[in-house]
């Protein structure tokens, strides 16, 4: 949907100085664009529930970072959601990667249709769905007004065949 080239100059553009990812196999194909620009530094890491910690910790230091995952991730990450986001009130950002959106060929009866949405929607993060090319002006508006509010948010990008 994006390439990498967009999504690392979009990142430069909000200011991101930190993606803290474990990638999947769509976001993932970002990573060397953004590591290629410079501007923003990518941190990778084994678990999901981690990334959100380690986010926590540069927020902390006066960093600008942003979470990116997959949405199976996410249902790994809510303890570490709950505490960062909840318990100690950061306002992260993330984008995650939500798979079999666009196409559930590959993956028949895939529960993250099920699952993805409601599980933000208890975790209380604000969240935009971008299922086309033509948003991705949404991911600068929705990072911006979360930003402006102090709260966290997420995007969330529709995977499959376009």
């Amino acid at each position: 949907m994006f390439s990498g080239q967009q999504i690392a100059e979009l990142l430069e553009s909000l200011g991101v100085t930190h993606v803290v990812t474990v990638p999947d196999s769509t976001i993932g194909q970002w990573q060397e664009a953004i590591e290629r620009r410079r501007a923003t530094q990518l941190v990778r890491v084994c678990r999901e529930g981690e990334a959100w910690q380690v986010a926590a910790g540069l927020y902390m230091g006066g960093k600008r970072p942003l979470v990116m995952i997959q949405c199976t991730g996410l249902f790994e990450s809510g303890d570490a959601i709950r505490n960062a986001v909840h318990d100690w009130k950061l306002p992260l950002f993330a984008i995650i990667g939500y798979r079999s959106y666009l196409n559930q060929d590959t993956l028949p009866g895939d529960t993250c249709l099920v699952f993805t949405e409601p599980t933000l929607d208890a975790w209380k993060i604000d969240y935009r769905l971008i299922t086309s090319a033509d948003q991705l002006p949404t991911i600068a508006e929705h990072f911006t007004a979360s930003r402006d509010r102090c709260a966290a948010g997420a995007i969330l990008i529709a995977e499959g065949k376009a």
